[in-house]
């Protein structure tokens, strides 16, 4: 396992681009396919702060560093639940079903997506799981950000007031633009998302404490 996680030695700044420009085109690739939906790009920010609370916590309570982390975790954690949980159920009832309730084609997409058998959303989740195990377990990033405005966790804020603007604002008046079917339409709708991960990107190296391997 250990020779599994030592075979990249990529710093975690270049990491950051790499991983930004494989979620990118796989979301473009998707696009192509037409199997893309405001809902898809919400999920996967959802998904992946899951993610990263999840691994964060088990490599954390592993450490013999983060007695602290784990006393405050007591009552910080299952807050970060509980609005996760809140946010879940918004996204997949509003997202997911009412905002393209007469769109059959598009409800139809998103339970594909929900249910886990969209392979362009499961291989950006993958890379996202493979990317979080990695960096703790090579203890490029040690302690936990748990909260309601870690980097992640603003991502999703904000991608939820995106989503509903374009929703209402947008998608709904131009329905016969923005089709899974329609490449220019399906673009316009990712392009604030990719904007918005790559501008918390640049203002933050992680979501992370981050150690320096050449510190």
């Amino acid at each position: 396992m250990n020779s599994f996680f030592s075979i990249t030695t990529i710093p975690f700044k270049y990491y950051q681009r790499y991983e930004f420009i494989i979620f990118a085109g796989l979301l473009l690739l998707a696009v192509l396919n037409g199997q893309t939906t405001v809902f898809y790009i919400i999920y996967f920010f959802w998904w992946n702060e899951f993610i990263r609370i999840i691994v964060g916590y088990f490599f954390s309570k592993r450490s013999k560093k983060s007695v602290e982390l784990q006393k405050a975790s007591k009552h910080i954690i299952p807050d970060s639940f509980f609005l996760m949980g809140i946010y879940l159920v918004l996204i997949i009832v509003f997202f997911g079903f009412i905002a393209n309730w007469n769109n059959q084609e598009l409800v139809f997409l998103n339970m594909k997506i929900l249910f886990f058998k969209n392979w362009f959303f499961n291989i950006n989740l993958l890379i996202s799981l493979f990317e979080h195990l990695y960096f703790r377990k090579t203890k490029k990033i040690e302690g936990t950000q748990i909260g309601i405005f870690t980097p992640n966790m603003i991502v999703l804020h904000i991608s939820i007031i995106i989503g509903g603007v374009l929703m209402f604002f947008v998608v709904k008046r131009m329905p016969e633009v923005f089709t899974p079917d329609n490449f220019w339409g399906s673009v316009i709708i990712i392009i604030p998302f990719l904007a918005l991960k790559k501008i918390i990107q640049q203002f933050t190296h992680s979501d992370n404490v981050i150690r320096q391997s050449n510190a």
